[in-house]
């Protein structure tokens, strides 16, 4: 019966590659280019508003703190020229986040256009746009961007360096703690070295990547812009530059401990000497990697929203936690794979930190989602919590076939499976095609290998066959080219006696499939990381404000036309009404009165009432104002629930005559 063994390292590492390059893939481009996570919630004028003589300012409200620099808030004309002093007011006031930029006196009538790009809180761009009209509506020629706020090439490239940052710190830090806490003689295997440090590498290259996008990235969108200094001394002085920066000269005293720990360590054999360095290494390594944590926490997510103070701590917790299971299961597998042996209680302790750390995470993980999401109905209507039920049932998957690891644990021999007695020299030959299939070079091998007698014997290959002794004088070349072939023989064969172990097989087979899955999990992770959190979505919703990546201009405003006749003189003519944006919230309301030519008719009176009767809602009076001849306008008119409203106008057209129309319109 032939026992199956597991697969190649080059397939398999390279199957799972090809998977995770391919889901990246899908993820990121079903991302949106820059979710914002400040959402504009007001404006002043409102979106549509048609005023009567021009404002001193314009002013914008925000979900939450934003950063604002001079061209933040520009406002053009109907002829695309800067009508506003660049001038930006801080008009906050308690909690209320609202800015300002003064305009210049004498404007014109017509169609303005207020066009906004910053940065949150969370270090996320948002920009939008908006009109508002002096006198009466005009025709404009403003062309709003196209591009959304951290898109195109730029969005995409930062994006990427953000997922690898989030890899680079798993691996390091998980690296790091599978040596120290599970497999001390893994710091002398220069597989695992490879691999931890190649996490650093990672993480600061991918840091320093972000640092010179980060300019572009939340400004102009151009990646010729890397290269402007005077732009990246400007994020220097971000919240999010600091924490790139200090990322990096942490990531220094992480290159010491790496070094210590593949060094010092490694070569330490007095028990109490390695003791005593573990202890340090282990405390001067936690803080480095809280320290590094903690450069996501304080200028994302948990920096901002409710309860910051208790947010970030724990969004330090999660990220160890994450570090410590995806980072030693990588670290793992990679030893699986390509050290010589993994003890059975290497892999029994990491067992138990991983599920130490799954403990922290759902605990962490629990918390997390309450405070980004917010509502059940968040969970399920917004792209945040759809992405976060994504994310909980990939770590569903990986916790299941972590289970499936921790049986093949169990399942392994207690001691190291027994090399087979050699049959013929036929072994040594198909070692060797092993050793072959393995890339490794063993000079001469397939020309002079031994059999197996001569591999097992310590007389030198050219005695003859009646036992005479050998000459003394050997030729050193031939000497060491022996030594070489019998080291490669017996390498070959514990390499196939360590893959014909069912057991051992069957969890590196079960370890590289939650390597797989982990990292589609960290893909969903950091998608997560940069789309707006459903409880903002919801709240700027309620509020009538736009999130990030779309602009403040409607799409699908409410428009129609109500004939109507009050039976007096001139009592015919037609209502043309317009609710703009048309969703719950705050909307602008225009209606136009015309008589049956399509010329203005001039009424003494004009009202509105809004009902929704399935909720019991109203009626909502509305008496807007007279703006001209025909023209009737309010701004600020509340529809706070979606549904099927009645809108019901009135019109009088003499002192005695009026009749009132109405039509049922869905909101929302």
């Amino acid at each position: 019966m032939t026992t199956p063994t597991a697969p190649r390292l080059g397939t398999a590492l390279a199957r799972l590659l090809v998977l995770a390059a391919a889901l990246l893939g899908v993820l990121l481009a079903g991302a949106a280019p820059a979710s914002a996570h400040a959402a504009l919630t007001g404006s002043d004028p409102q979106d549509g508003a048609v005023v009567a003589t021009a404002p001193k300012e314009v002013g914008l409200t925000f979900s939450e703190q934003v950063a604002m620099s001079p061209d933040s808030i520009r406002v053009l004309d109907p002829s695309g020229r800067r009508a506003d002093t660049g001038e930006i007011i801080d008009l906050c006031s308690g909690a209320v986040v609202k800015y300002g930029v003064a305009l210049r006196a004498g404007l014109p009538d017509g169609t303005y256009t207020v066009a906004w790009q910053t940065v949150s809180a969370d270090s996320h761009p948002i920009a939008g746009a908006f009109t508002f009209s002096i006198g009466a509506p005009s025709a404009t020629s403003v062309a709003l961007p196209e591009q959304a706020a951290g898109g195109g090439v730029v969005g995409a490239l930062y994006g990427i360096a953000r997922y690898l940052s989030y890899a680079g710190f798993a691996v390091l830090v998980g690296g790091g703690a599978f040596v120290l806490l599970c497999w001390p003689r893994g710091a002398g295997v220069r597989p695992v070295q490879q691999t931890v440090v190649r996490g650093w590498l990672t993480l600061t290259g991918a840091t320093l990547v972000m640092l010179l996008l980060r300019g572009p990235y939340t400004g102009s969108g151009k990646l010729a812009d890397v290269f402007d200094l005077g732009g990246l001394q400007a994020v220097l002085q971000t919240k999010t530059g600091a924490a790139l920066t200090s990322r990096l000269l942490l990531l220094g005293a992480a290159a010491l401990f790496v070094a210590v720990l593949f060094g010092a360590y490694a070569r330490r054999t007095d028990p109490k000497e390695r003791k005593d360095l573990a202890f340090g290494l282990g405390l001067g390594g936690t803080v480095v990697a809280a320290g590094i944590a903690g450069t996501w926490a304080l200028a994302e997510h948990a920096s901002t929203g409710i309860q910051p103070g208790i947010a970030m701590p724990v969004d330090i917790l999660h990220l160890l936690a994450v570090a410590t299971w995806l980072g030693g299961l990588t670290t793992l597998l990679v030893a699986l794979y390509r050290a010589p042996s993994v003890e059975r209680a290497a892999v029994e302790r990491f067992s138990r930190v991983a599920f130490v750390s799954v403990a922290v995470l759902v605990a962490t993980g629990i918390y997390q989602s309450w405070r980004q999401v917010g509502s059940w109905s968040a969970l399920t209507g917004t792209r945040y919590g759809q992405l976060l039920l994504v994310k909980i049932g990939l770590m569903a998957v990986l916790v299941g076939i972590a289970w499936i690891s921790r049986r093949w644990t169990r399942r392994l021999a207690e001691r190291a499976p027994t090399l087979p007695e050699p049959e013929s020299g036929s072994e040594a030959e198909g070692a060797e095609k092993d050793l072959e299939d393995e890339g490794l070079e063993n000079e001469g091998l397939a020309d002079e290998a031994p059999d197996d007698e001569d591999a097992g014997d310590d007389r030198p290959a050219d005695a003859d066959a009646d036992g005479e002794d050998a000459p003394e004088e050997i030729d050193p070349e031939r000497a060491a080219q022996l030594a070489r072939q019998r080291a490669a023989v017996a390498t070959a064969r514990r390499k196939k006696a360590r893959d014909a172990d069912p057991e051992r097989t069957g969890l590196r087979r079960s370890v590289l499939t939650e390597a797989a899955v982990a990292v589609v999990l960290l893909a969903v992770t950091t998608v997560l990381t940069s789309t707006e959190p459903g409880r903002t979505e919801e709240e700027a919703a309620r509020t009538g404000g736009t999130t990030a990546g779309s602009t403040a201009v409607p799409d699908r405003p409410v428009d129609f036309r109500l004939p109507f006749d009050t039976g007096g003189v001139d009592g015919k003519g037609v209502v043309r009404l317009s609710l703009d944006p048309g969703r719950t919230g705050a909307n602008a309301l225009h209606l136009f009165v015309e008589r049956p030519n399509g010329k203005p008719l001039d009424v003494p009176e004009i009202k509105v009432n809004l009902t929704l009767e399935e909720k019991g809602v109203g009626p909502l009076p509305v008496a807007p104002d007279r703006i001209q001849t025909g023209h009737w306008s309010a701004s600020g008119v509340q529809l706070p629930l979606p549904g099927e409203w009645r809108i019901q106008v009135t019109v009088r057209t003499s002192e005695i005559d009026q009749t009132t129309i109405e039509k049922n319109v869905k909101i929302g």
